[in-house]
């Protein structure tokens, strides 16, 4: 699986793609929305992948957002025992997009992969693409 987000400003347009490839078999979904920013879309890409599954699943999740990220590895279990507060007692920002991400990988094994984005990486540069037609699109 490969997710990726797009925005035209930021805020602006934004859109965000999937590619899921399991058996041989391929799926792309992409979509968009404005106004919104680059990392809610960077979110709702990998949480519509994720819905997008008809069971619970063995995943390798490769990303180029170091936001999503560092949310996964270091930040969301802080936040959970916080209320969904940072370390300065602020509100998270996007919380609604993160808890709706908890509660899909809650039902998966993920493996997140982080890649670097626009370097070649051909399922990241087809996420690419399905995030810009999500904008495109609108």
């Amino acid at each position: 699986m490969w997710t990726d987000g797009a925005c035209k400003g930021n805020p602006g347009p934004g859109g965000w793609g999937a590619l899921l490839v399991a058996g041989g078999r391929e799926k792309e979904l992409w979509g968009g929305e404005s106004p919104t920013t680059n990392n809610r879309m960077e979110l709702t890409g990998v949480i519509e992948a994720l819905r997008a599954l008809k069971r619970p699943c063995s995943i390798v999740l490769h990303v180029d957002s170091t936001y999503v990220m560092q949310g996964m590895s270091s930040w969301i279990a802080g936040w959970k025992r916080n209320g969904w507060r940072t370390s300065s007692k602020q509100p998270v920002k996007n919380a609604d997009l993160w808890r709706a991400l908890d509660e899909e990988i809650a039902q998966h094994e993920v493996r997140w992969v982080w890649v670097k984005g626009h370097a070649g990486d051909p399922g990241n540069e087809r996420a690419d693409q399905l995030a810009n037609r999500g904008v495109a699109e609108l």
